[in-house]
């Protein structure tokens, strides 16, 4: 054999070598990858023959299910309870990426999961048709749907907002809404142009309504980190009686701008710290922070309360959920590595580089109204099989950490009813129950300061909810209308309690 038909074999072989490798290769390692893909048309044909499971409230209200259609797709997806709940239950598409519980408990719904393999060896010799499991979760009709209200009425005219309520006790989450929300029914239209053009009208809004503000996106908190400030001092040996020193501003050591407090703030020069808590003297927590605290004590308290967590959801408490941005304290060390007095003082009034989310403020009245005690929220309750009977998950509340003492827990729920009480945050005030909270106003560069409040409710003693209501460049009078709606969740709360 001549050398030039000895390179073309070789070549020949080299091809057949590789061709030999990529088979094995998609047969081995990509078969699952191919076969999964969304855009395997045979795929969503077979899922969508079988009905996917009901998302519903504890108390019955159906938040997505699927009706049949004429359609090659034989199930379409829908969602008849509106924006309210769409952040928390998100979307199911054709083509494009499910959101929400639809995303985290997608196996389920769709029936593939191996939780439901006795339902469907059963379904093989009865003959019935499978379908997916069903997500019972533990949302409160009336204090979602009121959240969602009273943040699209705010009298502030906020476009951006969101609000959270927990129970206390358990973690339970009553309410999730992030404003502006939107309607997710034509995102899992079976006309997939029409989807894709429907959320690209979404994505190019300029509020951002497929944000959930509630969990994925952090903020300046302002005032109501003064909560963490306190805990802070009483469990560092302060007292809510220990005089504080306030004033109308305060320099910093090496600071070029004074601190001042809010418009209509009055501070004298020394007062309690109970009292600087109620009228949220600036001036007061930034001198504390200062002269006796300092940034590591101020970053470890926040640690505990549940700040610089990473991986966090929001879902099924042994399972995957809706992804939690980590709310952060930021820098308070020169680039020395020194403390920073005029990066801590304004780090103590949540200002500079601190950020979190509605989440986190929610939790932080929790733990407080808890006796100290902070139970891992979680909004799945359920997960039921197809008939409605079997029951594969039911959530089994678990304390998540404990940030502070029971007795510090009890001083600072004291300073903080005496905010809602002759403070900030009378406007959350409810006839015959005790309310707390702290209300909370946070520049934000050159545009209207956010509003935010959080709080809590007890009767006789013991919690019904925390609440944390945030709004989005509110301006003046942004702190008092969260105060306001939280008033409003927690009377909803308390109703569908069976409370008056």
């Amino acid at each position: 054999m001549n050398a030039p038909l000895r390179r073309a074999g070789v070549v020949v072989m080299v091809l057949f070598g590789l061709l030999f490798v990529n088979l094995n290769w998609v047969q081995a390692y990509k078969a699952d990858d191919y076969r999964n893909s969304d855009y395997n048309r045979r795929v969503q044909l077979a899922e969508y023959e079988r009905q996917r499971g009901v998302i519903q409230t504890l108390g019955g209200k159906v938040l997505a299910t699927s009706k049949e259609t004429d359609d090659e797709l034989r199930f379409l997806r829908t969602y008849p309870a509106g924006e309210a709940y769409t952040p928390v239950v998100g979307y199911k598409p054709v083509n494009l990426a499910e959101t929400g519980i639809e995303r985290a408990e997608n196996d389920y719904l769709a029936g593939t999961s191996d939780q439901l393999f006795a339902d469907r060896i059963r379904d093989m010799f009865t003959g019935k048709e499978t379908s997916g499991g069903n997500v019972i979760l533990t949302l409160s009709a009336r204090a979602q749907e009121t959240a969602f209200k009273e943040l699209q009425d705010n009298r502030v005219g906020a476009r951006k907002g969101a609000a959270v309520a927990l129970d206390p006790t358990s973690g339970a989450v009553q309410a999730l809404v992030s404003m502006p929300s939107f309607d997710a029914n034509p995102l899992t239209s079976h006309d997939t142009d029409a989807a894709q053009a429907a959320y690209d009208k979404l994505n190019a809004d300029k509020d951002k309504p497929l944000l959930n503000r509630a969990v994925s996106e952090t903020y300046p908190p302002g005032s109501t980190f003064k909560v963490i400030d306190s805990a802070a001092a009483l469990e560092n040996g302060l007292e809510p009686d220990s005089v504080v020193q306030g004033g109308s501003s305060y320099l910093p050591p090496q600071a070029g701008q004074p601190i001042h407090n809010a418009p209509g703030v009055v501070c004298p020069s020394t007062l309690t710290l109970k009292q600087a808590l109620t009228v949220s003297c600036n001036t007061a927590f930034s001198r504390l922070c200062v002269d006796k605290l300092n940034a590591d004590k101020i970053k470890s308290e926040a640690r505990q309360f549940g700040f610089e967590e990473d991986d966090l959801s929001v879902g099924r408490l042994d399972g995957e959920g809706i992804p939690v941005a980590a709310s952060h304290t930021g820098d308070m060390l020169r680039p020395d590595g020194q403390q920073d007095p005029a990066l801590l003082a304004q780090s103590c009034i949540g200002q500079s580089d601190v950020r979190m989310t509605p989440l986190q403020g929610a939790l932080i009245a929790a733990t407080v109204a808890n006796n100290g005690r902070q139970m891992r929220p979680y909004l799945v309750q359920q997960l039921k099989g197809p008939d409605l009977t079997t029951v594969h998950y039911t959530a089994q509340p678990r304390p998540q950490q404990q940030p502070i003492s029971e007795d510090t827990a009890g001083k600072l729920r004291d300073m903080m009813e005496s905010v809602v009480r002759n403070g900030t945050g009378r406007r959350a005030q409810i006839s015959g129950y005790t309310v707390g909270g702290k209300t909370g106003t946070a520049e934000n560069g050159d545009n209207p300061d956010h509003g935010w409040f959080i709080g809590f409710v007890l009767k006789d003693g013991k919690p019904i909810t925390a609440v944390c209501v945030f709004l989005e460049h509110a301006g003046s009078g942004g702190s008092s209308e969260a105060a306001r709606i939280a008033g409003q969740v927690m009377r909803a709360v308390i109703a569908d309690r069976g409370g008056d």
